[in-house]
């Protein structure tokens, strides 16, 4: 999560002094890594995924299920093997953000062979079994969002109490021994956040409404400490989340891709970002906060609020007086800008940037689209500083300009490469929730890669006006989302520098009209296309109708070899895509069952309403959390259902450094056997 550099953070006070210092030497040490590298061609695609693991505890006798305070512990050991050689590792670890997770990456990146893809699944599996490893009895790893009783009385183990008084978050809900011990970064984000923005954050959740939830749904906090900033900023019939811990304590799926240049890098960025609330919505995971049903499936705009640390003048409330900007946005929300010059008319937001830092980078022969993003950026004050690191090379360090752009936390980030490193021009796609299983997890993974691989060869064009994508992100949020809502998406993505193939894919000519013909679609529309879906009749596509993104990954995989099983493989990933876009299952195979793919969510709300000890009242009981959580830890998935996956021969290797497993091998038919999802 972010920089983890050593030394003595400072407290808030001290950290403000150094403000401007900071924000103009981060630009400087910019301006000094764009002038050497922007030259660089020719890097090689590689790419990447983090995932996020969530710690817990069973209680079999209790029938408790609480997080397990170990992180730091379990990270140490997964560690040591780096620590000692960095040649030849299947896993690397990071800390995150609480006690209770760790981050998992592959030990090198994938590259361009397209046995890579088959390798993805099998990485993350041995991920979680190095950590399954180090775990005693009653101790499990999950892929989960949010636990959902963060915040509920004893919530941890061992067992921890919030201080709402002296603690570094304040909250009347989440501990501090919840926030990880290994590295003081964390806790000093969340004292100095709250410090800054002059009071404890806030965020508000609407509280999903049942036959017998509480009309209005008030909550007294009196009995928590709560001093009446907890009643103030709380909401009649929402869910109040008071700790950085709420939002940053949830686990997500991250991926990250080299470009061979700077120019792609910037073109990829905006090409993917109208893609981000799209697939927020495919992978919602997160219906409950806090032992509640919510009446949205994501977490974005809790850990948006999570790390808002705008003051009141900043966020409009007051007049300015002490503040220099009102500012729109949380620092991990939506981007506000595209990065290409030729993006520039789709941005329609005002953007907010310090002028000064602004002409620093044009002085510097830096673009003004370019320029402005980063001038947008480094608005934000720094929140963690150390006081080893105040002074320091600019044409030999980075880490003032690493400490803003770090904590400036977006559905896309451009990152630039490292100083002295071998790393190309990179972007990270950050909106995914993470899912239950590691093939769920692998298959949304292998869509993203392969979508930039589609854009980058079809030179296609999915800009619309920014403004668009933040109203689609919040439209991503939306209870059932993936199947009840429409997102604006753009029609017409033929550039005109689009292969042929590309044209007969997506229909129409190039550049046959200005600007970006945008419409309202389903995500069903948008993944899979508007004709030539499983329950309507193929025909031909007629000219103007959307192609689908799945259907364009089909066309680029049609322009390239790729060995049976790896093929077989992606064909599995993308039919579950597909489906879950759709929201149809099909009959599972030796049964006439047929389901309908499930959201994470959608599973998770199903199971909470049907368990027999819910009293339709919104509340996720202790009960009731220990026998989901102990499901999710049986990897059984939604018990009797399933959907069909084919057993093709998977990767022996984990990591892309052996050669001899990215060699085709002959493979016998596909024949399909079922396997256990969140399908009912």
């Amino acid at each position: 999560m972010g920089l983890l550099t050593l030394g003595s953070p400072l407290s808030w006070s001290e950290t403000k002094k150094y403000a401007e210092h900071i924000r103009k030497h981060g630009i400087l040490q910019f301006i000094h890594l764009y002038n050497k590298l922007k030259d660089r061609k020719n890097d090689y695609l590689k790419w990447g995924d983090e995932v996020e693991y969530t710690l817990v505890h069973l209680d079999d006798e209790k029938k408790e299920a609480r997080l397990l305070l170990r992180g730091h512990e379990i990270l140490t050991e997964l560690r040591r093997k780096e620590d000692e050689s960095a040649e030849n590792l299947v896993t690397l670890w990071r800390p995150e953000f609480a006690a209770y997770m760790v981050e998992g990456t592959p030990g090198r990146p994938y590259g361009g062979l397209i046995s890579h893809f088959n390798m993805v699944e099998a990485n993350m599996r041995a991920r979680k079994e190095e950590v399954k490893a180090l775990l005693g009895p009653n101790e499990h790893i999950l892929c989960i969002t949010a636990f959902p009783r963060i915040g509920c009385p004893l919530f941890t183990h061992p067992e921890a109490l919030p201080d709402p008084h002296n603690s570094a978050s304040r909250s009347l809900f989440y501990p501090d021994e919840a926030i990880y011990q290994g590295h003081p970064r964390f806790k000093t984000l969340a004292r100095n956040i709250r410090e800054r923005r002059g009071e404890k954050v806030a965020m508000n959740l609407p509280i999903f409404r049942d036959s017998k939830t509480p009309k209005p749904f008030v909550e007294d906090f009196s009995s928590l400490g709560d001093d009446g900033e907890a009643a103030r900023a709380s909401l009649p019939d929402h869910v109040y989340l008071d700790a950085m811990g709420f939002g940053m304590g949830c686990c997500c799926l991250q991926m990250t891709f080299q470009a061979q240049d700077i120019t792609e890098a910037r073109y990829l960025y905006d090409q993917l970002t109208p893609l981000t609330p799209i697939v927020l919505a495919m992978s919602a995971a997160t219906p409950v906060f806090r032992g509640y049903l919510t009446d949205v499936d994501c977490r974005w705009s809790v850990i948006s609020g999570s790390v808002d640390d705008r003051t009141r003048e900043e966020r409009g409330l007051e007049p300015l007086k002490n503040d220099r900007f009102v500012i729109n946005k949380s620092r991990y929300d939506t981007i506000d800008s595209y990065l290409s010059e030729c993006s520039a008319p789709f941005n329609d937001i005002p953007l907010v940037y310090d002028e000064e830092l602004l002409q620093m980078l044009l002085d510097a022969g830096i673009d003004e689209t370019l320029g402005r993003h980063m001038a947008h950026l480094f608005i934000r004050d720094p929140v963690v500083l150390y006081g080893e690191k105040v002074d320091i090379d600019d044409e030999e360090d980075s880490d003032h300009f690493e400490n803003i752009q770090s904590t400036n936390w977006q559905n896309m980030r451009f990152k630039p490469p490292p100083p002295n490193s071998s790393i190309g021009w990179r972007i990270e796609f950050r909106p995914t929730e993470i899912q239950l299983t590691e093939f769920e997890n692998a298959a949304f993974v292998v869509f993203v890669v392969l979508l930039t691989r589609v854009i980058a060869t079809f030179k296609l064009n999915f800009l619309m006006p920014i403004s668009q994508v933040d109203a689609n992100l919040r439209t991503a949020q939306n209870r059932d989302a993936v199947l009840r809502e429409r997102f604006h998406f753009r029609q017409d993505l033929i550039s005109c520098d689009s292969p042929l193939q590309a044209q007969e894919c997506c229909g129409g000519r190039p550049c046959e009209q200005e600007g970006a013909k945008v419409a309202l679609m389903s995500i069903d529309e948008i993944v899979n296309g508007k004709v030539s879906l499983p329950s309507r009749p193929a025909r031909p596509r007629q000219a103007g109708e959307f192609a689908g993104l799945i259907p364009l990954i089909n066309s680029y995989l049609g322009t390239i070899e790729a060995d049976v099983d790896t093929h077989c493989s992606i064909r599995q990933y993308l039919k579950f895509i597909s489906l879950r876009a759709s929201g149809r299952g099909h009959a599972v195979v030796g049964s006439a069952l047929a389901g309908k793919l499930r959201t994470t969510a959608r599973w998770i709300r199903d199971f909470v309403t049907q368990h027999p000890l819910y009293q339709q009242d919104s509340v996720v009981s202790s009960a009731i959390n220990y026998d989901l959580v102990k499901l999710m830890v049986s990897g059984s998935g939604c018990i009797g259902n399933a959907v069909c996956r084919w057993p093709c021969r998977r990767a022996t290797s984990t990591s892309p450094t052996s050669r001899t497993a990215l060699a085709p091998r002959p493979s016998t038919r596909c024949r399909p056997r079922c396997w256990p999802t969140t399908l009912g």
